[in-house]
């Protein structure tokens, strides 16, 4: 497959109810914030005030949304664990709302317009938010991660083209193969520490030499595995490699996320009590630096 040229001008304004869509105007992102809840549990979505335009290669001109008032957006989908590698905005926002736009639930009405009349379904439709992502150059990698993000939840929710066989056989694949990463990623760190042993390509070696075993294995597996996603294999690829290579880190964030959004419920609802576990945290802290100092006094 030959690389797609980038090419910013294919997304351009795409006017509201009482004006036209612009071709020679770029795109105008125009958002109204929408809260939803009580003060202390509020979500957040994002309503469109004008549309956004994408000419693309096999579709033709692409509007999102087709109606202004109903529709709303998260931005880019990204979970908060993972936003230090995916910003909700950025160059990669007019085809994240453009891709919220054309996906739609198998009873519901196209949230787009596609000016050929063309029905886009939800594999196509992450098809096309490839390609709009490198129109403006999204970086080469967070492109590819962001893609196979997306593939995972097509695969999660299905295609109105697959039965329910086919969606099945993909659901299986991919939660096996990640599965088997993630085990794998638990045994390489245990094997790493010496507690175990079980991974071939690690072994007993000095712990240098395991890394770089641990590194290829997170590579090489993932990619064997991403076979068996059948049309979906590169997008299993990379979620695999994604998952082994950024387990550890995953699973610090999510230690560290875990216990700061405890300590803003304590905050909130328990104030002398946060106050008191401040200050425990910050004597413990003295102590151990006291107690660190004191062999090299």
């Amino acid at each position: 497959m030959a690389p797609i040229a980038i090419q910013p001008d294919r997304f351009h304004d795409g006017g509201t109810d009482t004006e036209p869509a612009d071709p020679s105007s770029p795109p105008r992102i125009v958002l109204e914030r929408v809260l939803v809840g009580d003060v202390h549990r509020r979500t957040e979505s994002f309503r469109m005030l004008r549309r956004i335009a994408y000419r693309d290669r096999e579709h033709g001109v692409l509007l999102v949304p087709k109606d202004l008032g109903t529709f709303e957006t998260d931005l880019t989908s990204v979970p908060t664990l993972f936003t230090w590698l995916v910003p909700r905005t950025g160059r990669h926002l007019p085809p994240a709302l453009l891709h919220d736009g054309l996906v739609h639930g198998r009873h519901e009405e196209p949230t787009y317009v596609a000016t050929a009349g063309d029905v886009i379904d939800r594999v196509e439709a992450d098809r096309v938010f490839r390609a709009a992502m490198r129109d403006t150059d999204t970086g080469l990698v967070r492109s590819w991660l962001i893609w196979s993000a997306v593939t995972l939840g097509t695969i999660r929710a299905g295609s109105t083209a697959w039965s329910r066989a086919t969606h099945l056989r993909y659901l299986l694949a991919a939660a096996a193969s990640l599965l088997v990463v993630a085990v794998l990623g638990v045994l390489a760190t245990l094997d790493l520490f010496d507690v175990v042993d079980p991974l071939p390509w690690m072994g007993e070696r000095s712990t240098g030499t395991e890394l770089v075993g641990g590194l290829a294995g997170a590579v090489v597996v993932p990619l064997l595995l991403g076979l068996t996603w059948g049309r979906f294999a590169v997008a299993g690829a990379i979620s695999g490699i994604a998952l082994a290579v950024l387990l550890h880190v995953t699973v610090v964030l999510a230690l560290l996320t875990a216990a700061y959004q405890g300590a803003e419920w304590l905050a909130r609802r328990r104030p002398l009590a946060a106050g008191a576990a401040a200050a425990a945290v910050v004597f413990a802290l003295f102590v151990l630096v006291v107690l660190l100092v004191g062999p090299f006094r």
